[in-house]
């Protein structure tokens, strides 16, 4: 009698899951699947033999866009098993209801609520309105600029580099949708560094770059100015297009200055001076979230590493193809310092003042990333023979997911690679996404306490 008791009332209250667990369970399921791919003989160059532990590093680095490897993909993979990383690749850049809403819509069926609560999950917004529109508009962007990048590039790579027509497409393809991505995983040992003179092939990447890290709702907010133009007598943007528009530019240009006056006279020397400019500026956007390198940054300076940590910790910018704490959380953190330093009690921004929600929100992702970050740091110090500086800028890239490397990490332990591939998972599915999966709706207080003032810093 208990036991039919227990099964009624197990049948009767089933286990609920919410959009975020869904998210984040396809996407470990999605990462698993992609390493048993890359696991097969078919995906393996003749001879090559790659372990467990390699093969899901590699697919959590590809569907995470980090582009950290632990082998060299040009000798490891078959042609096969790239494209397996070009699907995972793309998979992990437009995210996984960008495909899935792709699918509902070419079948016919409705996008119901909860499907458009995953899509808010999983592309980090704020509200369930236009949430398919956004997610079809992702898919065109990825298929224009991948296609346009493909194209330029195969008939540069024919023409300067001698290649057939075939090789040429092969290599162009993979590199721009590794670019639109922000992967930065090359088919070169040395990224991109062949190419330090090769402007065509830079300002190609530097627009795929761009594309994929300013942010899905702007390109669309821009795309719709742009189309109206005619009828409104000014352009309008919303207070998330400005403050993550000029936000992600004010850190380009600081990243630029930074290489370009710090290295002038080190890795930067010799070269002419629309070069060092190009290098500075390049470097600056990659090292946001791209990973490519135009150059050797191991020979980099301390202070510009440690300002590449910073760089890659923040990441690009809200439902976009890069990591990090994103260009927003930064803002409001800063628009929050400013506001407190002035005696204010509200922060307002551009003639808005922003929700109580989103600053502690804000504050909750930078501290939730710090403890991660340094956590690493600690244990990756316990566990692996390299330096502080080689181990911080490696733990960065990867919760940043920019896949830029000192050099260690086809060096490190199986423990060490396993931090790592939690860093580049988490720095995927976004600090939000993390804490929504343990979140549980709870009733509003229905009364409160006496509030007290605590003695702060």
């Amino acid at each position: 009698m208990k036991n039919k008791l227990l099964y009624w009332r197990i049948k009767k209250s089933p286990v609920k899951v919410s959009p975020a667990q869904i998210i984040v369970l396809g996407y470990i399921v999605f990462t698993v699947l992609g390493a048993l791919l890359l696991s097969l003989p078919i995906s393996l160059n003749p001879g090559v033999e790659l372990s467990f532990i390699d093969a899901l590093f590699t697919a959590t680095s590809a569907i995470s866009v980090t582009g950290l490897t632990v082998v060299s993909t040009v000798e490891t993979f078959s042609i096969a098993g790239r494209g397996f990383l070009l699907f995972l690749l793309q998979f992990g850049g437009i995210g996984i209801m960008t495909l899935g809403t792709l699918i509902y819509v070419l079948r016919g069926n409705q996008i119901n609520l909860r499907e458009r609560m995953m899509i808010r999950v999983d592309q980090n917004q704020t509200s369930l309105g236009g949430m398919v529109n956004l997610m079809l508009f992702i898919f065109k962007v990825a298929v224009v600029f991948e296609l346009l990048g493909t194209l330029i590039l195969t008939i540069h790579f024919i023409n300067n580099l001698g290649m057939s027509f075939l090789d040429a497409l092969g290599m162009a393809f993979f590199h721009s949708v590794s670019g639109f991505t922000n992967t930065g995983l090359a088919l070169f040992d040395n990224s991109l560094q062949n190419f330090s003179q090769d402007y065509v092939v830079q300002n190609v990447m530097f627009v795929l770059l761009i594309a994929g890290a300013i942010g899905f709702p702007v390109l669309l907010e821009l795309y719709s100015n742009i189309k109206a133009r005619r009828s409104l007598n000014r352009l309008k943007f919303s207070l998330y297009t400005k403050v993550t528009t000029i936000t992600f530019g004010l850190l380009l240009v600081a990243g630029f200055i930074v290489v370009l006056v710090a290295e002038f006279d080190g890795p930067l020397a010799g070269m002419p001076w629309h070069q060092k400019i190009w290098v500075a500026l390049f470097q600056s956007l990659t090292t946001r979230s791209g990973g490519f390198s135009t150059v050797d940054i191991s020979v980099f300076q301390q202070s510009t590493l440690l300002f590449f940590c910073l760089l890659m910790f923040i990441g690009a910018s809200p439902s976009s193809c890069g990591g990090g704490i994103r260009t927003t959380t930064l803002a409001v953190l800063v628009f929050s310092m400013f506001a407190i330093i002035r005696g204010k009690t509200s922060v307002k921004v551009y003639r808005r003042e922003l929700f109580q929600e989103d600053i502690m929100r804000a504050n909750t992702v930078f501290f939730i990333s710090i403890c991660l970050v340094i956590g690493s740091v600690i244990l990756l110090s316990i566990l692996e023979n390299a330096t502080l500086m080689e181990i911080l800028f490696e733990t960065c890239s990867a919760f940043g997911t920019t896949g830029l490397s000192l050099g260690i990490t086809a060096g490190l332990s199986t423990a060490g690679k396993v931090v790592m591939i939690f860093l580049m998972f988490v720095g995927r599915i976004g600090i939000v996404a993390l804490m929504l999966v343990f979140h549980k709706r709870n009733p509003e207080d229905r009364y409160h306490y006496i509030k007290e003032h605590l003695i702060i810093g």
